[in-house]
Order: structure tokens, then sequence, then C-alpha cells
């Protein structure tokens, strides 16, 4: 085994491929070879560390130094100084970073996070089974194996209180004792990584940075359940993601960790990755299981539900990506240090991505209940050219909008419901004081009406209603009735759609006349836009 004295680790997740970190890569490569360091400095590619907007990032230990926007220009001074002289290059990150002689200073952008989801996520390679072994890989799911009955296993997950991150929130643990208590000849196991919602990438970015934690979770959900098949679903368009599930499932394989006997328990769990098409409605997990089984992605008629009638009539568990990362690290630390983070009522982290108007786009992972302020303001940096902010919309384009008031509002699954908003999957869009809150409903709901399979008329005939209404009123030609007509079609398209497609869709238009009824009447009554935006 080889011995290094600095790794060089470069974040490698799909924003930062975007911003050239492989050029950044090659290039720490070849000059670390000029400078005769190759067998002193190692260079590793890392999933996501969290800064989007500030890649290529990378981090050199055991220092810690965080490098941003590292250009190729810049190698040779960090390999000359930081590498082989030992000085860190001070023009090179963030002014402030290095008080009196403390080589690194921990940027505010990660001090309030909590990670157990993304806990591996840019500290090790994603490609390598052994660092994720190293960071205490598979001993969870050794433990349940040798040392737990499969009741004990949901036990732990129901008493830790995690609730489903894809945007239900339905409670993990009694999702899995539906099927585990349903006697059949087969069941299955289902990871759904479909991640259709516009703004939302933190599950592409688990699997890129840290594909061995689902393995793992899988495995172990389905040696809860009774499971002995699973199956990871990834819209076609995640080719990295797929990729990297690909090579853990094989590496998984060869070294045990996955197949027949595993660890001697007689527990055999065989897994693999499915291709989705890309379809909105297919994060609706039985739209999710027909497009599984060949057939268009509707979804179907509840009841039954998959936990008794899922897959090919099979017993089957649908889990989210997010959802699934959270389970290792609850068997190996337990129900109560889980509920050591977040709220009583809704334990646990919340994983979001960060975009529009803010200073720090990215991927952050906060304690449930943290504040709308607390994020925007200490995690993100505010909102740029001092512009005032204006809106929030959580959990993407079916989520509902937050205004100003609601900064301080605790950020959990049961909180913002009681305000009329959901937290979602984890897409956080922030809008500063330049845009029209007509104009973008328009926007949102152009969205829906694309994307509806056509299944239910509530949703098939409500979103194309709903539509050209906004869009009757961005143009000047809105009505007072046609206020009251959007807020009564959007409370009967939530009470009647037979999927959350439709169930959600009305959600930002309902919380925009909520909270910015005021912009939609400046539109009516004055025919005019406060924003400049829409052309009356």
């Amino acid at each position: 085994m080889q011995f290094y004295r600095s790794h060089v680790l470069i974040c490698a997740g799909t924003p930062c491929i975007l911003k050239g970190c492989g050029a950044v890569r090659d290039a720490f490569i070849t000059e670390l070879k000029n400078q005769g360091l190759e067998e002193e400095v190692r260079v590793v590619e890392t999933g996501c560390l969290g800064p989007c907007d500030l890649g290529p990032v990378i981090v050199i230990y055991p220092e810690g130094t965080l490098y941003e926007k590292v250009k190729i220009s810049d190698v040779p001074k960090i390999v000359d100084e930081h590498l082989l002289k030992g000085r860190i290059v001070r023009d090179l990150i963030s002014e402030g970073s290095i008080p009196g002689i403390i080589p690194y200073k921990e940027p505010v952008y990660f001090g309030i996070q909590e990670r157990i989801v993304l806990r591996n996520c840019g500290i090790i390679d994603p490609s390598s089974i052994e660092e994720y072994i190293a960071r205490d890989g598979y001993q969870a799911l050794a433990k349940c194996l040798t040392e737990m009955k499969p009741s004990e296993v949901i036990e732990i997950v129901k008493q830790s209180g995690l609730v489903g991150r894809g945007g239900a929130a339905f409670p993990t643990g009694l999702k899995w004792s539906f099927t585990a208590n349903t006697k059949d000849d087969q069941k299955y196991m289902i990871c759904n990584a479909d991640e259709g919602e516009p703004g939302t990438f933190k599950d592409r970015l688990i699997l890129e940075g840290d594909p061995h934690s689902i393995i793992e979770a899988m495995t172990i959900a389905g040696y809860a359940v009774g499971a002995t098949r699973g199956f990871v679903y990834i819209r076609g368009e995640y080719g990295l993601s797929i990729d990297r599930i690909n090579q853990g499932i094989q590496q998984a394989e060869s070294m045990g960790l996955l197949g027949d006997n595993i660890f001697g328990s007689g527990f055999s769990f065989k897994l693999e990755v499915k291709k989705g098409a890309g379809a909105y409605v297919c994060g609706e997990e039985t739209a999710l299981i027909e497009s599984m089984e060949g057939n268009r992605g509707e979804p179907r008629v509840k009841p039954p539900y998959p936990g008794t009638h899922g897959f090919l009539g099979k017993p089957t568990v649908v889990n989210n990506v997010e959802t699934l990362a959270n389970v290792p690290q609850i068997i190996l630390n337990g129900a109560d240090w889980y509920r050591g983070y977040g709220t009583p009522k809704c334990p646990g982290t919340k994983v979001f991505t960060m975009t529009g108007d803010i200073n720090n786009k990215g991927l952050i992972e906060v304690p449930m209940g943290i504040t709308l302020r607390e994020i925007i303001y200490e995690i993100g940096g505010g909102i740029p050219e001092g512009r005032e902010f204006k809106m929030a919309q959580t959990g993407g384009t079916s989520g509902g909008c937050l205004s100003g008031e609601m900064l301080d509002v605790p950020m959990d699954y049961f909180t913002l419901p009681e305000k009329g908003s959901a937290l979602g999957s984890g897409a956080l869009l922030i809008m500063d004081d330049s845009h029209c809150i007509v104009d973008i409903a328009e926007s949102f709901m152009r969205f829906f009406v694309r994307e509806s399979c056509g299944k239910c008329a509530p949703c098939r005939v409500g979103t194309v209603r709903l539509h050209e209404i906004v869009k009757k009123v961005a143009c000047g030609d809105g009505t007072y009735e046609d206020l009251e007509i959007l807020e009564d079609l959007g409370r009967t398209m939530r009470e009647t759609s037979l999927c959350g497609l439709g169930q959600s869709a009305p959600v930002p238009i309902m919380t925009m006349l909520r909270y910015f009824k005021d912009e939609f009447m400046a539109h009516i009554e004055e025919k005019r836009c406060p924003s400049e935006t829409c052309k009356l």
C-alpha cells in the first residue's frame, strides 16, 4: 500500500465537470510529475462538495484548504507554493479565510450544515469501494445481517422518525412494515432516482458522490422487508450517476457484499439499474412502476398500494435516494442519535439545492427546522447586487411560494403545509424583487400543461385552464372572476386529481394568490405590471 503526504481532492460532480474540472485534474497530474511529486501527492476525483457556483473546487489535505474557481493557469502556483514549499496560496482562497497563523478556516457556507446524507460527498473517491469501506461503509449492512432480525431493522427506522425525502414525507419504517407483513414468493425494492422536479439535482449528486451508500441502504431495506431483488430507477439523462451505480454494483458483488449469501447470512440480494425516459410524472411511484413494466408512465388508481401490489403485481417498496442515504447511519448510530438533529416532530436533516437569485448556489444539508432566513443569508450569502428578497419556492415547481414574511418559519415537512406550502423534494428557488409574480406563475403553469400525462380529467383539463387564466391576467385581460376561478379550480384539482402531479400543480398559484395577490390586482385593475416584465 502506498502512502501519500498530501491529497488533492478535485470535485467531479456534474456542475464542476461542466466548468472544466477534468482539465484542472490533468493539469495537476502533469505539474506534479514535472515537480517530481507524483509519488508524494495523490490526485483524487470526488463527488460534489456543495458550492456548485464556485467550481472547479479543490481541497488539499491534510490542511483542508479549499480553493475555488480554480483555473488551469492557477495549478503551477498551487503545486509549487502549497504542495512543494508548504505555503498556502492566499490570493487564491477567500479573503479572511486565514486568521493569524491558522492555515484554513471553514467557510460560513459549511458552518451551520450537518452532513449525514452528504457525509462522504466531496471526501471520498466515489469509484472506490475501499474508500467507502474506510468510512465505515457496509458496517451497517453487516450489523443488520449478523446481529438483527428484519423486524428489528424496521423498528429502529420507525423509532428514528425518518420520513420520505422525495416530497410525500410518508414514515419510512411504516412503509417498510406494509411490505414486510405481506406474504409472497417475491418482493422488490426500488430506489426512485427519477428526479424530474425542475431545480432539483440533489439525488443526482448523491448518486455521483456516494453510490455505495445507496447500494448498502437498498440491501438493508431488502433484508428488512424480505425483498431479494432491487432496482435503481434513474432518469436516462443522468449518465454519470448510472455509470457510478453500475460500477458500485460490480464492486460490491466482487467483494461478496451484494449477490448470494451476503456475509454468510443466507440472505441474497441482487441489484440492477433501470433507465427512465425523462417523464416528470414518473417521479410518482406507481407511474414509475408502470414505466419499469414497459408501459406508458401513468399513475395507477390506489388502493391497492405498491407495498402490497407493486412491480409485476408483487409487494414493492419505493424509496427516494435521499431517504435511503440516511439508513446506514441510522443503523450504525441509533434512532436517538438521529433524533438529535432536526425537530422532535421531523427529525434529521434535509438536502436542498439552492438556485436563483442567491450568491452561493449549490448543494447543502441542514437540520430540519432551519429557517429560510438562515439558509439565504448565512449559507447562501444573501441576494446578489444588494437587491431585496421577494419570494422563495420550496419543493420545486410544484411547491409553494413564500414571501418575506415567511423568512423565519421553520423549514420542515409539517410546519410549511400549515402555511400553504410544502418542503417537497428539496429544490429551493430564490427570487429577488426584479421578478413579476404573474409572469412566474404563467411559466410554472406552462410547465405543468406539458408534463401532465393526461390520464385524469382534473389534471389534464385543469392545468390547461390554470395556464389560460394566468396568461390572460399577464396580458392585462384578467378579471376579478378569474382570480376566483383560479382558487376554486385549484382546490378541485387538489382534491380530485389521481396523483401528486395534478394535486400539487395548483399549489404555487394558490400560495401566490395568498401572499402576492396585490400583483395580480395591479395587472387587473391598473393594467400594469409592477416589475415591468409583462407586456400589457
